[in-house]
């Protein structure tokens, strides 16, 4: 395991190799690695923590393994230049502002055992353009696309009636104008 907090604020860090046999990467591990560029994910940790890489404002992209399950809150907080992100079919739960103020994060396909998107999940990322949502999720928390304001296009991959049943704060979209929900049997303007 990598401690809590191990590496907060190594500010001159630009990459690091973490073995094969970590299983688990604590709470602030990599929190304020602002050099950071590159890092790669043991395929056996199994999630990732709350602030594991906030404000790791270099990271340009990152490969979760397919054996984690869940991101924790603030996990990708204020990675600004963070493009790409993929995110895993084993993931069940997106914590709070889990990728908030990723302002470079273009796309993001949300994988279809995700039950849960939480608050202020992507608030703040103002190149957004597009996200695809599995027709599993039943909740998304209170300003989760807050002042995205590059989002056009939801990809919803169940009915209008089941988007609809979807458990969500009035403000979920806040900010977000001109942007198009795609059910499979029709569309949703916001």
């Amino acid at each position: 395991s990598i401690g809590v907090y191990a590496f907060e604020d190594c500010s001159s860090l630009t990459s690091i190799e973490i073995p094969s046999g970590v299983t688990s990467i604590g709470d602030g591990a990599f929190w304020g690695c602002s050099s950071l560029t590159s890092i790669e994910i043991p395929s056996n940790v199994t999630s990732i923590s709350s602030y594991a890489f906030r404000g790791c404002s270099s990271l340009t992209s990152i490969k979760i393994p397919s054996s984690v399950t869940s991101i924790g809150d603030y996990a990708f907080f204020h990675c600004s230049n963070l493009t790409s992100i993929e995110i895993p079919d084993g993931v069940t739960s997106i914590g709070d502002s889990a990728f908030e103020y990723c302002t470079s994060l273009t796309s993001i396909e949300i994988p279809d055992g995700v039950t849960s998107i939480g608050s202020s999940a992507f608030r703040g990322c103002t190149s957004l353009a597009s996200i695809e949502i599995p027709d599993g999720v039943t909740s998304i928390g209170d300003y989760a696309f807050l002042h995205c304001t590059s989002l056009k296009r939801i990809d919803y991959a169940g009915t209008i009636e089941q988007w609809n049943a979807i458990s969500k704060d009035d403000d979920w979209a806040y900010n977000v104008t001109g942007c198009t929900v795609y059910c499979t049997d029709g569309n949703i303007e916001l």
